[in-house]
C-alpha cells in the first residue's frame, strides 16, 4: 500500500511545524554562549561519525556543499569543539573529530534540551513518548535513505532540495 499525496503533504507540514515548535520550546533553555542549531547539527554529525570523518562525507550526509560546511567547520574549530587534521590518504581532504570540549558541550546541551522537553511532556506516558521517538527515528531513517545529494550541492554549497537540509537540522 502506498501513501496518498494528501497524507504525504500533511506529514511534510507536520514535520516542519514540529521542527519550529521544538526550536521554540528548546530556546527556553538556550544560553547566549550556545553555538546555535546549525553549528550544533554539524557538531552532532561529527560526533556521530565515531573517530574521524572526512569533511566531504559530513557535507554529503548533511546535504550541503563543501564551502558551506567549510565555514561551519572553521567556526567549530575556532571554538575548540573539533579537531581538523589532514587526511593521510588524501592530502587535499581533512579528517574531523570532536574534541573533549565539544563532547562536553553536546552532553550539556542535550541534557538541558531533554530536561526542557521532559517538563513539557509531563502529561505524556513513558510508553507514548518512547513510541513517538521510535516513529520519528523510523521516519528520519527512511527519509535519509531516500535523499541523494544533488551534484549541484557539491558545486555551489546549496541543495536543490531544501528539505534535506531542514531535516538534517541545518538551515
Amino acid at each position: 500500500m502506498t501513501v496518498r499525496q494528501h497524507t504525504a503533504t500533511e506529514l511534510v507540514y507536520c514535520i516542519f511545524d514540529l521542527q519550529r515548535a521544538l526550536r521554540c520550546a528548546t530556546a527556553a533553555s538556550a544560553r547566549p554562549a550556545d553555538l546555535g542549531v546549525a553549528l550544533e547539527g554539524v557538531l552532532r554529525f561529527i560526533a556521530d561519525g565515531g573517530g574521524q570523518s572526512r569533511a566531504s562525507d559530513i557535507a554529503a550526509r548533511l546535504g550541503v556543499g563543501p564551502s558551506a560546511l567549510s565555514r561551519q567547520v572553521a567556526e567549530l574549530e575556532e571554538h575548540a569543539m573539533i579537531k581538523r587534521e589532514p587526511d593521510p590518504a588524501d592530502g587535499r581532504a581533512h579528517l574531523l573529530s570532536i574534541s573533549d570540549s565539544g563532547r562536553s558541550y553536546l552532553a550539556e546541551i542535550q541534557h538541558r534540551r531533554a530536561s526542557t522537553v521532559q517538563q513539557m511532556l509531563a502529561g505524556w506516558s513513558e510508553e507514548d513518548a518512547a513510541h513517538t521517538a521510535c516513529t520519528v527515528q523510523q521516519l528520519t531513517a527512511t527519509l535519509r535513505a531516500a535523499v541523494v545529494p544533488s551534484p549541484r550541492a557539491h558545486k555551489t554549497g546549496t541543495t536543490q532540495d531544501h528539505q534535506s537540509q531542514t531535516l538534517a537540522g541545518v538551515n
